[in-house]
């Protein structure tokens, strides 16, 4: 009865255990197991080839260990048998020693290939080719396109079918930037640049995240990349490039002076902020109301900007907005409304 016990406990465990993994996958395109760019393949082939050779391996064992185990199991027919004794034999040695030198070999070659064709440094980059600084703080991602003069948070936008090149640092404290389907991990640190390129297929929208514990919300560091066609996005680049219009509503004008009282010092809301990185020290706005997200994770609503404003540490723990300004009801209702005037889209 016990044993039954113990079977419908593990049963029970295993079930609930595949129940939580099957939740993982809660976005899509957050999977580096549907690659949807040139890196995703290139990382997803190598895991295939590792995870094809590991298996190969361990049923190689396996039926070892069951034909030894059946061969030689113990009988009383076999008490006083010995097996023949194979100690020092070259040919045993030599097998043992050149196949895992051929599966690491097997292993090695298009790893390295790999390697040195993800490496920005080790290939030949387009005179055209298009350029983003990328910036990790605490708990937000800002893209520069410094041969536009754009600067924005949250989405990073590509066209379909290019090499974008992408160059990461950090702002405060070390980072991790990861588009699953897209390309692999790369560190974002705080004392050098590093630099990688990302090839997105088709057009869509591709969940990353950071990967580095950074902080009491490091689990809510999400970004997106909006991957358009090549005309869309030659029109976001000009819309991002217009100037930032006055709103006609008047909550939404007073929500603007109330936000050029307490948010200016930190927020822009024009695309071309001439401040230095070091200066920017909170999310670009220019486009916020283009946004699919508030602070990267929640939907965006007018029911959630009010929320994220009236109080941002409840939404994000840790960031460095909280405590930072004091507003009442009707000036966060205010700038509420202002934020969502905050668009770049043509109307």
């Amino acid at each position: 009865m016990n044993h039954v016990g113990r079977k419908g406990r593990l049963f029970v465990v295993v079930s609930m255990l595949l129940l939580v993994l099957a939740g993982c996958s809660g976005k899509p395109y957050l999977s580096a197991l549907t690659p949807q760019g040139e890196n995703g393949e290139m990382l997803y082939d190598l895991m295939m080839l590792t995870t094809v050779l590991m298996t190969i391996v361990t049923l190689v064992v396996v039926l070892i260990f069951i034909y030894v185990a059946t061969k030689f199991r113990r009988t009383k027919q076999k008490e006083n048998m010995i097996p023949k004794q194979v100690e020092g034999s070259h040919k045993l040695e030599i097998t043992w020693t050149v196949i895992p030198i051929i599966i690491l070999l097997i292993i090695a070659v298009p790893t390295v290939s790999a390697t040195f064709k993800l490496d920005p440094k080790q290939i030949d980059i387009p005179e055209d080719a298009i350029h983003v600084n990328v910036t990790g703080k605490l708990y937000w991602w800002e893209f520069e396109y410094p041969d536009e003069k754009i600067i924005t948070s949250q989405d990073l936008v590509i066209p379909a079918g290019e090499r974008v090149y992408l160059s990461l640092i950090a702002g405060d404290v070390k980072h991790s930037f990861w588009v699953p389907a897209l390309a692999g991990k790369i560190d974002v640190n705080t004392d050098n640049e590093n630099e990688m390129w990302i090839h997105a297929y088709n057009e869509g929208v591709y969940y990353g995240k950071c990967t580095e514990l950074c902080g009491p919300s490091h689990a809510l560091m999400d970004f997106k990349v909006k991957v358009l066609s090549k005309e869309d996005y030659n029109k976001w680049l000009a819309d991002m490039q217009k100037p930032t219009e006055v709103p006609a509503d008047a909550t939404a004008k007073a929500g603007q002076e109330v936000f050029a009282k307490s948010c200016i010092g930190c927020h822009a809301v024009d695309s071309n902020d001439p401040r230095p990185a070091p200066a920017r020290l909170a999310p670009n706005l220019s486009n916020f109301a283009d946004r699919e997200r508030v602070a990267g994770i929640k939907e965006l609503t007018p029911e959630n900007v009010h929320a994220w404003i009236a109080d941002p540490e409840a939404m994000k723990p840790g960031n460095k907005m909280s405590n930072t300004y004091k507003l009442n009801p009707d000036e966060i209702e205010a700038v509420t409304q202002y934020l969502l005037t905050l668009s770049k889209e043509a109307k």
